[in-house]
């Protein structure tokens, strides 16, 4: 993934003192995405694993559903549009709404027609929760040589199945199901944890993802804590090292005792 240095002098404050030093940016930049033939939207992301992000998005629109759909997915020379060809005709969306992703998402789908599919049968322990943050933290590779990047990963509660990296939270979403979608990556456990706030359209990606578990590091919406309580979704937020918070279906993380005696007086 290339970075773009910012011309010297990039001057940092620091403990009472200034100094000079050349430092990476991460790259934001708009990328086309060309159906068929025709062009339907540009997406605002860091231009790393374009493909992946082209598939993922039409996956997680409910566009497609299977890599054998999919009879190219390519990234042109100047490295500013990817085509990707299905077998199939599809009927591009008429109406893009825009949502809170930051560098701003799109999307067409209707929540309320969304139904789906959780790969269920696994509780996490406290401890294990607090181990898919210390997961997520350890992929932060842009992260930790620019900053300013959000990482989310796809865990099945043991090791990391996919990871993805953006300026937009919701694009590292995008990220990991193409990823999934085209290395056929089907895993029975599925647990998504992010570095971004957990939005509407956050929680829509990780249902059509299939994940029954959502970690966040910070906060989650009113809407997104509603479609979770809705769809079945155990959402997480403000997870840290030694803390996290449940805000629905707190099922599948196993309590102590005293923990458990306190759910049950709410």
């Amino acid at each position: 993934m290339k970075t773009q240095p910012l011309p010297p002098p990039f001057l940092r404050y620091s403990a009472g003192k200034w100094e000079t030093l050349a430092k990476d940016v991460i790259i934001e930049t708009p990328v086309s995405l060309t159906v068929n033939g025709k062009v339907w939207l540009t997406l605002m992301c860091t231009p790393c694993d374009l493909e992946a992000l082209a598939v993922g998005f039409l996956f997680n629109e409910g566009l497609l559903k299977n890599k054998s759909e999919i009879e190219l997915a390519q990234v042109c020379k100047q490295g500013d549009n990817v085509d990707v060809w299905l077998t199939h005709p599809v009927e591009q969306p008429s109406d893009w709404r825009r949502t809170s992703g930051c560098t701003g998402g799109a999307t067409a789908v209707m929540l309320e027609s969304l139904r789906p599919e959780l790969k269920n049968g696994f509780a996490l322990t406290p401890d294990e929760v607090q181990d898919q943050v210390e997961t997520l933290l350890d992929s932060q590779s842009l992260y930790r040589k620019t900053g300013g990047v959000h990482t989310s990963i796809l865990s099945d509660g043991r090791r990391v199945i996919a990871s993805g990296e953006d300026v937009g939270r919701h694009n590292s979403l995008d990220k990991i199901a193409g990823k999934c979608l085209l290395n056929d990556l089907q895993p029975p456990r599925r647990i998504l944890v992010t570095t971004g706030r957990v939005s509407s359209e956050m929680i829509q990606k990780s249902a059509r993802m299939g994940a029954s578990v959502v970690i966040s590091r910070t906060s989650a919406s009113s809407l997104s804590v509603a479609l979770a309580q809705k769809w079945g979704i155990t959402l997480v937020g403000y997870a840290r090292r030694d803390q996290f918070t449940v805000y629905t279906h707190a099922g599948r993380i196993l309590q102590t005792a005293p923990a458990a005696a306190f759910m049950q007086k709410i």
